[in-house]
């Protein structure tokens, strides 16, 4: 077998069973491990997977620039984001995270909401802007440009310093054994940061993030409370993180 065949053949595998077993994969074909990693290697280099101990997983295509993503499940996006602000009470201290989904949950929240909002998003910040009744704290620190966020020692530091009754995180994999991931591992360290200081998580996840993984773990499922996600996804997909107790709210 070529090597494209066998690439084309493991992506094939990846996209029927949702993952890639690479001892499975090399007994299957005949051809040793040695083989079938160094295919998942050149993969994952061009972003077609992501690997994982044993094989493969989905790579999120959340990893794109913060631009690019703009254009990734638009309408999923702005119906987590209303949902997610439907959730803020008057009165509250909450967390927002960065990323496009966050931007429509501060796009969504009515105009005469009494809240705190504490964001390391200059993006979101911006969009509370016009918001007249909430009140926005800013997170500094190093900005990180491809989610545009603050990260680093400092914000982590400042972030120690509230107690908040939401946070909404955003992430760019949700899958039932890996848990929650994002791209980078300063902004992963941010997460969990407002997770710890926070009474309650809150997972906005669109569904090409569901299933998927990235390489740094925020957090496992069962330290969240609640999955935001897009209405009307098939059993198959919802399945794995029922089976697990986790609450998926559809938006």
């Amino acid at each position: 077998m070529l090597t494209h065949e066998r690439k084309a053949h493991l992506l094939a595998t990846l996209k029927r069973d949702g993952r890639i077993v690479a001892k499975a994969e090399s007994q299957a074909l005949g051809l040793s491990e040695d083989t079938i990693r160094r295919d998942l290697r050149e993969l994952a280099a061009e972003g077609l997977l992501q690997r994982v101990h044993g094989g493969a997983l989905p790579a999120s295509p959340a990893l794109a620039d913060f631009a690019d993503r703009q254009q990734v499940a638009g309408a999923g996006k702005a119906a987590i984001g209303r949902a997610a602000a439907a959730m803020i009470r008057p009165g509250q201290v909450v967390f927002v995270d960065g990323g496009t989904t966050a931007v429509q949950l501060a796009r969504s929240l009515p105009l005469d909401l009494k809240a705190t909002i504490i964001t390391h998003s200059p993006s979101v910040a911006v969009e509370l802007v016009n918001k007249p009744a909430v009140e926005v704290e800013l997170i500094g620190g190093r900005l990180f440009k491809h989610s545009v966020v603050a990260v680093g020692a400092s914000a982590i530091e400042a972030i120690g310093r509230i107690q908040a009754d939401l946070y909404f995180m955003g992430v760019t994999g949700v899958h039932p054994e890996i848990g929650l991931t994002t791209g980078d591992a300063e902004e992963a360290a941010v997460k969990r940061a407002l997770s710890r200081q926070a009474a309650e998580t809150v997972v906005m996840a669109s569904a090409e993030k569901l299933g998927a993984a990235s390489p740094f773990v925020v957090t496992t499922l069962a330290e969240i409370d609640m999955v935001i996600v897009e209405p009307g996804l098939p059993p198959e997909v919802t399945a794995p993180f029922e089976r697990l107790g986790v609450t998926l709210a559809p938006a």
